[in-house]
């Protein structure tokens, strides 16, 4: 791996100063991002990351801070700077060129086990210059159950390898001592290893181009357009927040329990808008850690608060570290948002979703016009893990991803990504040819996007029938109590529910479990549906038509709903429609 050139073609100051060149490094940028990330996926082992693509990418300044990151999970970009903290206290002055540092531990800046990320320093001369960062989620890192990713552990030593900042690769090679301490702990070390080494690969692809772009400019040019990237998002930021009405806003959401218990988990919230263009967002009052894993560490409660602000930001503001500089996140310590260890984390990313949530609600009273109605509650977690008839280990991580609130001008959209993340739904095709599984229902689930002038949308079913002898099946699922909200006057989406078996012997299951499957079993999971946006008696009659035609929408919920009478063809009886909405006035 070479080192980037350090001969500078540009004075900092020419270079900051220039806005054509400064805007040809900053897409630069952003396309080294997205090359790394395509590079995951074309050398990935594992459906969890080349399929579902669980896993981000970013490149980092000297001191660690993310000047660019791609179109991967947003969610776990957040929590870099404490995990860049913890690496560089440890190994800071004591790495070379092709080494590559790994870590996981969610209680040095990390988020949960299975979430390994990668930091590989580019070099100018001696001097780290830049870091190209890649974090995959693992289809399993050992621990008490297939996929280490259980709601129901109860300490963190139950969910698997727990990765201090460790030295993986040290001048291109992988260090063996580690890569058989990791293979020997895992389900599946094939696919762990060599996902590991895609990460080591698209790391070097990042340095190469960094490289590239320092033959160009010159690495001190580099520094002044890193530092100006982050000073610009920082006063972009700034400059939007500082036209938000002033003020404190409050909002609670629920996760409807842990799984232990029958308790919900609120989370509440306080953001305060200040004069200056900052944000305090303030955690007071939400649940304490819990006794299941859905804590969530500071660094991915912070990582999720980011990410909500950024969402309701203008498009053009660059993703980088210097929007965070705009936001102070607290947390009480101890609490389900800032867990004290050895509390479990490996569910974690369902509260880092109601986070969401309950930011959304918040900043939906801040800037309306842009925010949307809570959506399915993040995805659903299916793991099934067992073996072959031939002694095989096999471990089905399928995370289903289902859809978005109404919009304050826009349906909700289906079977879509949460907005905190860029996951795909994996290929039926994908599933059943390489596990011991069928897919015997994937469809849309009707009524169950809420009713609103905008429509939210409609949760995902999915059906699995085991075909090997057992498995052991770990649910993480949500807002099967409390319903996606709606936003002004729209009403919730329909709750998620999971079953096992099928006709008079289905059985209603919890939404987070770990439980014995046995061949030939059916599981089935609907998401719950998005929160409606606006009155639903205003939606346009031929909107509400075309929702019934489409099967989206049945012939009853358009009438009760909607004040639409509508038939199943989609033909609507105005004289009827306007006798039912006028009743609805009256009233």
């Amino acid at each position: 791996m070479p080192e980037a050139a350090s001969s500078p073609r540009t004075s900092l100051e020419t270079s900051v100063g220039d806005p054509i060149t400064f805007a040809v490094v900053k897409n630069a940028m952003d396309a080294i991002v997205d090359e790394v990330a395509y590079t995951v996926i074309r050398t990935a082992r594992s459906e969890i990351v080349k399929d579902v693509m669980d896993y981000s990418a970013a490149i980092c300044d000297a001191r660690g801070e993310m000047v660019a990151q791609a179109k991967t999970i947003a969610q776990h970009l957040g929590a870099i700077p404490e995990a860049m903290a913890a690496v560089q206290a440890k190994w800071d002055g004591r790495l070379s060129p092709g080494d590559a540092v790994i870590m996981n531990d969610p209680y040095s800046g990390g988020m949960h086990l299975p979430d390994i990320f990668m930091f590989f320093p580019i070099f100018d001369g001696a001097e780290v210059l830049a870091w190209s960062v890649v974090i995959c989620h693992h289809t399993d890192v050992g621990g008490r159950v297939p996929g280490s990713n259980a709601a129901d552990s109860t300490e963190i030593y139950q969910e698997g390898l727990r990765i201090p900042p460790l030295k993986l690769f040290r001048d291109g090679v992988m260090d063996e001592t580690l890569e058989q301490l990791i293979g020997l702990n895992v389900r599946v070390p094939d696919r762990v290893i060599g996902d590991l080494r895609a990460q080591y690969a698209a790391c070097q692809v990042g340095a190469r181009e960094i490289g590239r772009l320092v033959a160009r400019y010159g690495a001190a040019g580099m520094r002044g357009y890193f530092a100006g990237l982050l000073d610009y998002a920082e006063r972009m930021a700034r400059a939007e927040i500082a036209t938000w009405p002033r003020g404190t806003f409050r909002f609670t959401d629920h996760i409807d329990s842990d799984g232990l218990s029958d308790d919900p988990v609120p989370l509440t919230v306080a953001v305060t808008v200040r004069g200056d263009g900052t944000l305090q967002v303030d955690w007071a009052g939400s649940s304490k850690q819990v006794k299941a894993a859905i804590n969530s560490t500071l660094s991915f409660t912070k990582s999720n608060t980011f990410l909500s602000v950024r969402c309701a930001l203008k498009g053009d503001i660059p993703n980088n570290a210097g929007v965070f500089r705009c936001i102070e996140v607290s947390a009480p310590e101890g609490s389900v948002l800032n867990p004290i260890a050895p509390a479990p984390v490996a569910a974690r990313a369902l509260t880092g979703y109601r986070v969401m949530d309950t930011m959304f609600g918040a900043l939906a009273q801040i800037v309306p016009d842009v925010v949307p109605a809570a959506g399915e509650g993040g995805n659903t977690v299916v793991c099934l893990g067992g073996r072959h008839p031939d002694n095989r280990p096999f471990i089905i991580v399928d995370m289903i991803s289902g859809c978005w609130g109404g919009r304050p001008d826009q349906d909700g959209i289906e079977a879509i990504t949460n907005p905190s993340q860029n996951l795909s739904n994996t290929p039926v095709e994908v599933l059943e040819r390489q596990h011991p599984v069928r897919i015997e229902d994937y469809a849309l689930v009707e009524d169950s996007g809420g009713a609103g002038r905008f429509r939210g949308g409609m949760g995902l079913r999915r059906s699995y029938r085991l075909l090997a002898d057992e498995a052991v099946m770990q649910l993480r699922a949500d807002r099967l109590r409390f319903a996606p909200y709606g936003l002004d006057g729209g009403e919730p989406g329909g709750v998620a529910g999971n079953w096992l078996g099928e006709g008079n012997a289905k059985t209603a299951i919890p939404g987070k479990v770990t439980m014995t499957v046995r061949s030939g079993e059916l599981l089935t999971h609907h998401q719950a549906g998005g929160g409606g946006h606006g009155d639903p008696f205003t939606r346009e009659p031929e909107a509400v038509a075309r929702d019934v035609w489409n099967g989206k929408v049945t012939v009853n919920a358009a009438r009760a709903r909607y004040g639409v009478a509508v038939d199943a063809a989609g033909k609507v009886d105005a004289a009827e429609t306007a006798r039912l909405r006028a009743r609805r006035k009256r009233a």
